[in-house]
Formats: C-alpha cells, structure tokens, sequence
C-alpha cells in the first residue's frame, strides 16, 4: 500500500504541475489560433466535421464527406460547451492535470521497472522520451488539426496513434536497454513501421483554414507539448528524489 500510495502522490503532484503549466501556455500559444480557426470555421457555413457515426472526440476531427447526404451538411447542434475566457480556461486547466496525472502514472511505472528517476536530470531525459513517444512519433503521421480541418476516420487515426506509440516505446526502449546490434536493428524498425505503413488520410484536403494558421498550430503544439513533457519528468524525479530512496520504489516493484 506504501508504494501504492507513493506511485500515486508523485503522480498526483507531477500531473498537477506539468499540467497546470501546459494550461497557461495553452492560453496564449494555441487558444488564440484555435479562435481564429473558429472564424473561418464559421464563416465557412458552420460546423463541417464528421466522424463516421463516431461521437467527437479531441484532439482530433473529421471532415464532411462529399459522397454524404445534402442534408447532412446542415449545421449540427453541438450541445454545451465551456464560455471563453475563465470558463474554458478553467475547464482547460482541469483536462491538462486529469491527463498529466495518467501520462506521470506511466511515466513513473516505466522508470521504475528500468531502475527508477534518480533527479530532476533523469527526469528531463524520461521526459524527452515521453515526448518522443506520444507526440513527436504520432504527430509526423498526424499532426495536430484546427478547427475545419478535414481529418480520416477517427477509429483508423486511433488505431494507428495507438500502434505507434507502442511501437515508439519499444523501439526506443530496446535501444535504451538493450546492447546488441539485432535488437537494435529490431529496435528502428519498429520505430521507422508505422511511418511506412502511413496514417489514415482524408479523402479531400479542401479546408477553409489558411497554410500559415496551421503551421503556427503545429509548431504551438509540439512546442508546448515539449515543455510539459519536460516539466512533467523534472517534477517525477525531483518528487520522488525527496519521498524515497534512489532504488526505493524499484525494489518494492521487484
């Protein structure tokens, strides 16, 4: 229950922190452009999303197909949603620690079977790595959408999302860990497979949205996914350097 308890804190603070500085950043590097997206999303007759029958779900949003019913096209009522300003920040703030919290879990569960975060340094480096696994690897393939943006079938983006930040985590993983040149070989290849087989892709790319919005997007994103990446490790490791020992947790995994 002590480890327990200890796995949850670290998590619990780390999420916390990491989270509420993505939300901050969030605000004045990402919001302003996704408003900006919203207007031309408007001005383009209202909502053009559609997820095959799927419920929307963030980040990601699929375009209107042209083989869909006239009908179809008509805007749709998109239920409740948070007022700008301090309400949408703040229900910002608390999905950034919800999902801080679940990315430190992991975070801290993976460190700790492969020797544990000794520091805040160790834990800048998981961090990195944790960027490299959920959003540098998957944003290649599928980089971040504005609104309007036409997108391929959510259910095959979430496939191939999954799939390769579990073959990211291997890959690198058996590069990290293991020292020998077939498993290094394995290793990139598992890295590079996902890349090759492709992500899903609409079938038109027609979108109101200007080029330039969208590669400030992509930039605001990955680089603020970066800092919290970051953020997140250095708090692990800082936290968990004060509760326990060194090999504290890792032992009582053992």
């Amino acid at each position: 229950m002590t480890l327990f308890r200890n796995v949850v804190f670290i998590a619990a603070i780390a999420g916390l922190v990491a989270g509420v500085v993505l939300a901050c950043m969030q605000a004045f590097a990402t919001v302003p452009l996704i408003l900006k997206a919203e207007v031309y999303e408007q001005a383009g007759g209202g909502h053009t999303h559609d997820h095959h029958a799927v419920a929307p779900a963030a980040p990601g949003s699929n375009a209107m197909s042209s083989a869909e019913p006239a009908e179809a096209a008509v805007p749709e009522d998109e239920g409740w949603a948070p007022a700008d300003g301090f309400e949408r920040f703040a229900f910002n703030v608390v999905a950034n620690v919800v999902t801080g919290i679940g990315f430190a879990l992991i975070l801290v569960a993976a460190s700790e079977f492969a020797g544990g975060i000794g520091n805040w340094r160790q834990g800048v480096f998981w961090g990195f790595a944790g960027f490299a696994v959920f959003t540098l690897a998957p944003n290649l393939g599928l980089p971040p959408e504005l609104p309007a943006m036409p997108a391929a079938d959510l259910t095959q983006r979430q496939i191939w999302w999954t799939a390769t930040v579990v073959a990211t985590a291997a890959g690198l993983g058996l590069l990290a860990f293991r020292k020998s040149l077939p498993l290094a070989l394995l290793a990139v290849a598992l890295i590079v497979a996902p890349h090759i087989v492709g992500a899903p892709q609409p079938d038109r790319f027609e979108s109101p949205i200007p080029e330039g919005l969208h590669h400030q997007f992509v930039v605001a994103v990955t680089l603020t996914n970066l800092v919290f990446w970051l953020v997140l490790g250095a708090v692990v490791g800082l936290v968990r350097g004060r509760l326990t020992g060194v090999t504290g947790l890792r032992d009582s995994l053992a």
